[in-house]
């Protein structure tokens, strides 16, 4: 990982590092990245770095508002006391003081996890049962801030991140606002993979989706995974009394299955704005192992599956379900068929895991359905 100041527009060029990533940065903000991979390059975003962005940006410096919004931060662990130390180190950092720091300890072996939390003067909850929505969950009930963060034991927070999502939180309509996540580190090829094929980046410039928005797709499904990454998300506490908490039968165990991304969906049909602010910046620890990462895989395409099907199930809109029984295996025969034709390309290379994982993510939600 490389980070890089900006100055001007010509000050971007694509870097001269055979591996690994050059992210640029306008002050405390970045605005671009190039991806290299053995002297080539597999991602780029620069192309919109010009001298008009870069005012842009400088002029979208927030101002705090008189009545600064509370914030609760939430960090849901499980058996990761070293992860959630370092993750903890970086909230004194912040620009904007949380109110308070919950650590909702999901099960852990041993007492750890409690010791780490305690030591850092956070409020500690223990959940018994296994589940990460079922975490973030208890987090939200315990927060007493306007604005609930959440954000993960494998992340690193820029000190400007709080601050960055509750200023966004500008209008009452905002209901909720993601962040950037970037890569903390790139050295291993599990790692370069996943930030190549599956990074949690969703782009430089700041992005609103509303009502409008939602209602426009609904002959298609909106992509809800594109508004950010559970790894740096918040919340109005209100929305929770509104629209419910997240759904806990999307859980699985520890692993992250788009709860996130069903909950943004739910706030879009319930008429609030959902908010990409690339200017709240985390840095997620990718994991390290190619088991490790096929796991991972596994289990966001199980929990892509369900979140379809609940989505169905709570709005009624059947694009949701064309795309679970449809779209998305007709998605996988073709990859296959390609496969078969062509060869092995490096972008199936977890091909099996996410068809499997798909598939698991069905039953999965029918299982659970059935036993209601």
């Amino acid at each position: 990982m490389a980070h890089v100041s900006v100055t001007s527009a010509s000050d971007v060029a694509v870097t001269t590092l055979n591996e690994g990533m050059t992210v640029f940065w306008r002050a405390d903000q970045p605005i671009g990245h190039v991806l290299m991979h053995e002297g080539q390059i597999t991602d780029a975003r620069i192309d919109h770095i010009d001298d008009t962005f870069l005012s842009a940006v400088d002029s979208q410096v927030r101002i705090p508002t008189k009545v600064r919004l509370s914030a609760s931060v939430v960090i849901c662990t499980r058996d990761r006391p070293d992860d959630l130390s370092k993750c903890l180190s970086s909230l004194p950092q912040q620009t904007h003081p949380p109110r308070e720091i919950i650590v909702v300890d999901n099960a852990s072996r041993d007492r750890r996890t409690r010791d780490v939390a305690l030591a850092a003067a956070a409020t500690y909850i223990r959940e018994e049962r296994p589940g990460l929505d079922i975490a973030r969950n208890a987090g939200a009930l315990q927060a007493t801030g306007e604005i609930v963060a959440y954000t993960d034991d494998d992340v690193l927070l820029h000190p400007r991140w709080l601050e960055q999502l509750t200023c966004a939180f500008d209008s009452p309509e905002i209901g909720a606002v993601t962040g950037l996540v970037l890569p903390a580190e790139l050295a291993t090829e599990a790692q370069r993979h996943f930030e190549t094929y599956w990074g949690f980046g969703k782009g430089y410039r700041e992005q609103d989706y509303d009502s409008a928005a939602f209602r426009s797709h609904r002959g298609q499904v909106l992509p809800a995974w594109d508004i950010g990454a559970g790894a740096s998300m918040a919340f109005r506490r209100e929305v929770f009394q509104a629209v419910g908490l997240f759904d806990e039968r999307l859980d699985v165990g520890q692993a992250g299955c788009s709860g996130d991304s069903e909950y943004w969906y739910r706030l879009l049909a319930g008429g609030y704005t959902c908010r990409y602010n690339p200017a709240s910046v985390a840095f997620h620890f990718h994991r390290r192992t190619m088991d490790g990462l096929a796991s991972q895989i596994y289990h966001y395409m199980r929990g892509h599956a369900a979140a379809l099907l609940v989505q169905y199930e709570r709005t009624g809109i059947s694009a949701n379900r064309r795309l679970a029984y449809y779209h998305k295996p007709r998605w996988y025969l073709y990859r296959l068929l390609r496969k078969a034709m062509e060869g092995r390309s490096i972008g199936d290379r977890f091909l099996k895991e996410e068809m499997t994982g798909y598939l698991a993510g069905l039953l999965f939600y029918h299982r659970r359905r059935f036993r209601r």
